[in-house]
């Protein structure tokens, strides 16, 4: 006699139920910016990822604003697995004149494998105000597996996130970012899109050219809306300042036209005509209809913006015909990277092979190997 197999339901709510229905609203840590959940903050290495993290743990601790946003009040735990107790001591130092005991410091802890976990909960129980634990970084607690695919990315930090929604507590984690560039933030983190798919807030602190120590920091997420906050780094007592806010400013944020100009010249690389020829060249790719005085208009407002992705452009004149010199080049991780006629080509070239043909993960390091099958490519 079989057993009948018990049916598989879901757990359905019917629309108009959840529109009653009285539920929480989302926490923030830092209003706004911050909420309940899983976060991660990449930033190429030296950057001054940490600097903001120790920045931001204190202020909490204390209830004290980040900028102009308000703090929820509780305790924090900043797990420094890059540092000892000493420049941690040095940094408090640096930054701040009082410190709360509301703030606490890890320097070694276990891996998502062998007990992190556990450790979190045990910190929580004792620390029942507990709001904010930052893990700086998450390679330092990853799980030693060779599998580096989007499931196993996914799959592991999915597991940080169910620790921080079930704690309702925000865990952010200090991440790197690859070399390659793009545009969307969401592609810049290092490893595959699983990492970013999983979390529920990004950020990304990028090296701006305005000035040496200028910076932007780009915030998205579920429950955040997109902004850009540019910041300096005071090098007296190594707080990021914020200077300005797009939400405040919207003309900080690029627009859609200057977007895909970047990915046009991405594509070709190099032009050299007149702004008639630019402009038509723009609008066959991108499906726009603008002018060659409208664009041009536009590049040189965002100037320094086009430059911070690449692309390069001086005009010329010649017997009365308005021209354009305009080239893309690779920024690297420090923003500053150039190269000679030569080495930018092999570099576009296995660029392309690369984005077409490898199968390793982004992630890894890459070897430029120079063969003539590699430039052939």
């Amino acid at each position: 006699m079989c057993e009948t197999e018990t049916k598989k339901k879901f757990n359905a709510i019917d629309g108009e139920t959840l529109m009653d229905m009285n539920l929480p609203r989302t926490k923030f840590v830092i209003k706004g910016i911050l909420p309940q959940g899983l976060a991660i903050i990449a930033g190429a290495p030296k950057i001054g990822k940490s600097w903001l993290m120790l920045d931001w743990c204190v202020k909490i601790a204390k209830g004290e604003n980040i900028w102009n946003f308000k703090t929820t009040k509780g305790t924090t735990l900043y797990l420094c697995l890059e540092d000892n107790d000493n420049r941690i001591q040095d940094r408090l130092l640096t930054i701040t004149d009082e410190v709360t005991s509301d703030v606490y410091f890890v320097t070694d802890c276990c891996s998502l494998s062998d007990g992190l976990e556990e450790q979190i909960r045990n910190f929580v129980n004792e620390h029942s105000d507990t709001v904010l634990i930052v893990i700086d970084t998450l390679q330092k607690v990853r799980q030693n597996t060779k599998d580096i695919s989007y499931a196993s990315d996914y799959k592991e930090i999915e597991t940080i996130k169910k620790i921080a929604d079930e704690l309702q507590i925000a865990i952010l984690l200090v991440h790197h970012m690859r070399k390659q560039d793009d545009r969307d933030p969401l592609n810049k983190l290092s490893g595959t899109n699983g990492i970013a798919g999983c979390a529920d807030t990004i950020f990304t602190l990028d090296r701006s050219k305005r000035s040496q120590n200028s910076a932007t920091l780009i915030c998205t997420g579920r429950d955040i809306e997109y902004r850009e906050f540019e910041l300096n780094f005071n090098k007296d007592d190594c707080v990021w300042n914020l200077i300005a806010d797009s939400s405040e400013n919207p003309d900080m944020l690029m627009p859609d036209e200057m977007n895909l100009l970047i990915e046009m010249m991405k594509e070709i690389e190099n032009f050299n005509g007149s702004n008639a020829e630019f402009v038509d060249e723009y609008n066959s790719r991108t499906g726009k209809n603008m002018t060659a005085r409208l664009l041009k208009r536009m590049m040189n407002k965002w100037s320094y913006e086009l430059e911070e992705n690449g692309v390069y452009f001086e005009s010329f004149r010649d017997k009365n015909v308005r021209g354009l010199k305009i080239r893309y080049e690779f920024v690297g991780d420090d923003g500053d990277v150039k190269y000679d006629e030569n080495t930018r080509s092999l570099i576009y070239r296995f660029y392309r092979f690369y984005r077409r043909k490898a199968v390793v993960s982004p992630s890894l390091p890459i070897c430029l190997l120079y063969t003539s099958d590699a430039a052939d490519e």
